[in-house]
């Protein structure tokens, strides 16, 4: 009798799923409240890992145990379809990003603008590197176009990732940081700092893009947290958290 009902007991956390999601960093101050909100609803468990895209996308590419891969841009899910690895022949966009400069309410810097990074006082710059992260493209294609690059690249401080960029400049190891505006958000960052928007047409559109892997055992479940992504109450909470509607034609701060 007593074994009957342990197994009632335990058979619904047996009967839980779990989804293994790779996550770009940008994502890590905006995901777990929602994810945790899908679980309510679908009680389905997400374990989101989270790294550089270009980390997870060679982890995936490497035989990574992933069910759906959350990247920062499209180009490093288009290399896991390249490879065979998805279950589609395009990303799926799922939100857009903003490049923005930070700083600590405690810098020299307490008015922000593009000319702060012409300013001879900042020694420092965080970036994140980019290689493995799409902001760090963003940052460098920015600062290409805005004729800055050369000036400023003597003074980078670079991180592995877009959150690691932004403990850099909140830990005071850089004077200012190109950091994610989900970064900027966070109550931390709001609180200890303050920031500006680049200029939207000096970097490409950080387009995001996500993928469900091919060989997942949890393909249906992958989809159905992609599909709550991109349904209009979550796309609503993904703006309040910094990342805008896949197909946002324009900025506002």
């Amino acid at each position: 009798m007593y074994r009957f009902l342990a197994l009632l007991l335990f058979a619904p956390l047996a009967a839980a799923q779990t989804l293994r999601l790779a996550a770009a960093a940008d994502l890590q101050p905006v995901l777990p409240p929602i994810c945790a909100e899908f679980e309510n609803q679908t009680h389905i468990h997400v374990d989101a890992s989270y790294q550089s895209s270009a980390t997870l996308a060679t982890q995936i590419q490497n035989g990574g145990p992933f069910d759906l891969f959350m990247a920062a841009d499209l180009s490093f899910p288009q290399r896991v379809i390249s490879e065979g690895l998805a279950d589609s022949d395009k990303p799926i966009p799922y939100a857009r990003g903003t490049l923005v400069l930070w700083a600590r309410n405690d810098s020299p810097f307490h008015h922000l603008s593009v000319d702060t990074l012409r300013d001879p006082a900042l020694t420092t710059l965080a970036i994140a590197n980019p290689e493995h992260a799409p902001y760090g493209r963003a940052a460098e294609a920015s600062l290409k176009s805005l004729g800055l690059y050369d000036h400023l690249k003597p003074k980078f401080v670079v991180a592995e990732n877009i959150a690691q960029t932004a403990q850099y400049v909140d830990s005071g190891n850089a004077q200012a940081g190109l950091i994610s505006l989900t970064s900027a958000f966070t109550e931390r960052l709001q609180a200890d700092g303050h920031y500006i928007a680049m200029p939207r047409d000096s970097y490409p559109p950080i387009l995001q893009g996500a993928v469900v892997l091919k060989n997942s055992s949890n393909r249906t479940q992958a989809h159905q947290l992609l599909d709550f992504l991109l349904s209009s109450p979550i796309q609503k909470e993904l703006a309040a958290r910094g990342l805008e509607p896949a197909n946002s034609p324009g900025h506002t701060d």
